[in-house]
């Protein structure tokens, strides 16, 4: 390991995420640097690099892996290609961070993860917003019991892109739709507050001709023990929102910006108990940072990651089951 205590990154793709968000957090981190960026267009990859200030451009992906001065690699690669990717790299011996979802199937997830297991390497799905100190603090107050006991809890993420041409999430053999992209920020969320898997789940989705017929707007029911449902809307085509609500026998929990929290924009959340509101001060953190730095601490420290590569695979089955409930308009039990 290398002798400053950082994890050595090399990220495999120029995506949008890696550039706007994932590379500058592992910048800021306090474990974390990046050493390389690969592109299958070694220009595209240099510019990136320029951009960035990261020491090392190639022209393909197994350049990188073949780096042995590179720890782990950050994959944020279209979904189709998370499986192959996340394999090669845990047998090259490198520590992964794929984007989410994990894979585009419950079966591959759990190859993904044997993979890694076999190889000695750890493998985390990139959910940023779990490492968000906000969560923590949700989880304790429901865990206090200020809100009673969980009636259900509501989900929202949706945006309009419904005109960008040459998208990958409208290009259904790789993993493209609503469900994917978003949707599984609400099924993870439910899961993470809750601590239990959903006993069956109900999708109803809008599959698009215009757009490879994936689902553009997708909305659920997921069910969960002690008679809690757990409803959600993920679109691609229908305006903005990216909210959630924890409804309590006693009280409410609302988070305004559920999922996105950006460092320099409030993250705060609201608690309804006792008939009054209240707003609850979060630290203003870049998740993307912490996340990174949950993986170092695993790798550099031998600590545990926050969140096991098994809960990737337990959270890509009931995406996958909420997938084929919208394909064929029945309730899936799990």
């Amino acid at each position: 390991m290398n002798s400053v205590q950082k994890l050595r990154w090399g990220i495999l793709g120029s995506a949008n995420i890696a550039i706007g968000s994932v590379i500058p957090g592992l910048q800021q981190s306090e474990l974390n640097e990046v050493t390389a960026i690969a592109s299958r267009d070694l220009d595209k990859a240099q510019q990136t690099a320029d951009k960035l200030g990261i020491e090392k451009a190639y022209g393909s992906y197994e350049a990188i892996l073949e780096d042995d001065a590179i720890d782990a690699v950050y994959i944020p690669l279209p979904n189709h290609l998370h499986r192959e990717w996340t394999i090669r790299a845990a047998q090259a011996g490198k520590h992964i961070l794929c984007e989410k979802p994990l894979a585009l199937t419950e079966k591959q997830a759990l190859e993904m993860v044997q993979a890694c297991a076999d190889a000695g390497v750890h493998l985390a799905e990139a959910f940023m917003y779990r490492h968000h100190p906000r969560y923590d603090q949700i989880r304790d107050i429901i865990a206090s019991g200020e809100i009673g006991e969980i009636r259900g809890i509501h989900s929202t993420f949706s945006f309009n892109n419904s005109g960008s041409s040459g998208n990958v999430r409208f290009r259904k053999a790789w993993g493209g739709g609503a469900l994917y992209d978003i949707g599984c920020y609400s099924i993870s969320a439910a899961r993470l507050l809750l601590g239990q898997e959903p006993k069956a789940v109900t999708v109803i989705g809008m599959f698009s001709p215009e757009h490879d017929q994936v689902d553009m707007m997708a909305s659920g029911l997921l069910e969960f023990d002690n008679h809690i449902g757990v409803t959600f809307d993920s679109s691609m085509w229908a305006a903005f929102r990216n909210t959630l609500e924890v409804l309590g026998s006693d009280g409410i929990i609302e988070v305004p910006s559920a999922y996105i929290a950006h460092q320099d924009s409030s993250s705060n959340f609201f608690v309804t108990s006792g008939g009054e509101r209240r707003e609850v001060e979060v630290q203003q953190v870049n998740h993307y940072a912490l996340q990174g730095d949950d993986m170092a601490r695993a790798v550099l420290q031998g600590k545990e990651l926050r969140f096991a590569p098994s809960d990737a695979a337990a959270n890509m089955k009931v995406l996958e089951a909420c997938l084929r409930s919208a394909e064929e308009r029945t309730r899936i039990t799990l």
